[in-house]
């Protein structure tokens, strides 16, 4: 029988010294591999949870949306039902007073409703034009005016929570510009300086 070969102490150390590298690395590489596992699921369970996020929110906005046109078409049919009754009793009117008055009724109810919703009409008439909530469709010239004054308005502008939604279109005083002190003057100097040659032309000729 041969003889087993005998392993000296420091191979014997060596190999064991591996041995446990090995089983460390193993460790680590089990413990990544659960720690991928985990984060992945949670990846999942987040993705899956933005996803149902994603369905509610449009619903509850397409909920929302129609909600606030239903408030808004309530609140309008009383102002409809007296055009209505206006329009029934038309015929029986005493005078077309009598009706004007009727419309201008349901006229400042529709501004009332309106106001309930944040919308309110931009003030123009007599007011300096301004760009952000004026539009100049015309300008025309009155001397009694101040330049730059909303004369006339064409078409009635609003604004929804402080926030243009239409301009109103006007009619602008525009005042025809003078020529300024400089050039008047100027004008003056050179027409005393003509008047001066021509008087020494004159002397001129006479002594001659």
């Amino acid at each position: 029988m041969k003889n087993k070969k005998k392993v000296k102490p420091e191979q014997e150390k060596e190999a064991k010294s591996r041995e446990d590298e090995f089983k460390k690395l193993r460790e680590e590489r089990d413990a990544l591999q659960n720690e991928k596992d985990e984060l992945l699921g949670k990846l999942q369970r987040v993705s899956a949870d933005y996803a149902n996020f994603q369905k509610r929110a449009s619903k509850q906005i397409s909920d929302s949306i129609a909600y606030e046109k239903e408030q808004i078409i309530r609140t309008l049919l009383p102002a409809l039902d007296n055009f209505e009754h206006t329009f029934q009793n038309a015929h029986s009117a005493e005078n077309a007073d009598a009706l004007i008055k009727g419309v201008r009724i349901i006229y400042d109810q529709m501004l009332d409703i309106l106001k309930y919703h944040g919308v309110e009409q931009i003030k123009a008439l007599g007011e300096h034009f301004d760009p952000s909530q004026h539009e100049a469709v015309m300008q025309r010239s009155e001397p009694d005016k101040q330049d730059n004054i909303v004369l006339e308005e064409f078409q009635k502008g609003y604004k929804l929570n402080d926030r243009v939604i239409r301009p109103t279109k006007v009619v602008v005083n525009k005042l025809a510009s003078e020529e300024p002190p400089e050039e008047k003057q100027e004008e003056t100097t050179e027409q005393t300086t003509d008047k001066f040659e021509t008087v020494d032309e004159y002397e001129t000729t006479d002594t001659e």
